[in-house]
């Protein structure tokens, strides 16, 4: 799997624990819901880390604490 990926699939588990949308999310982080829905989209492979943090910052948790899970150590190499 794709980091991209699963930093999407983290983002909507913490949003789903919470039980919070995508636009609760953009407006807690500051940032405008096409960026939260368009990080979502599958057809953009990037994404940025400022991104990551503001969402983070949104839903008050650091970025170690975010990609503390299994489904980060278990990512396949990038590099082909």
């Amino acid at each position: 799997m794709p980091v991209k990926d699963a930093v999407v699939i983290r983002f909507r588990e913490i949003c789903e624990e919470r039980g919070m949308r995508w636009n609760e999310l953009a407006v807690r982080a500051g940032v405008t819901p096409s960026s939260v829905y368009s990080m979502a989209d599958e057809r953009r492979r990037e994404l940025s880390i400022n991104l990551i943090k503001k969402l983070c910052d949104g839903l008050e948790i650091t970025l170690g604490d975010f990609f503390n899970a299994p489904l980060f150590d278990e990512l396949e190499q990038e590099i082909k």
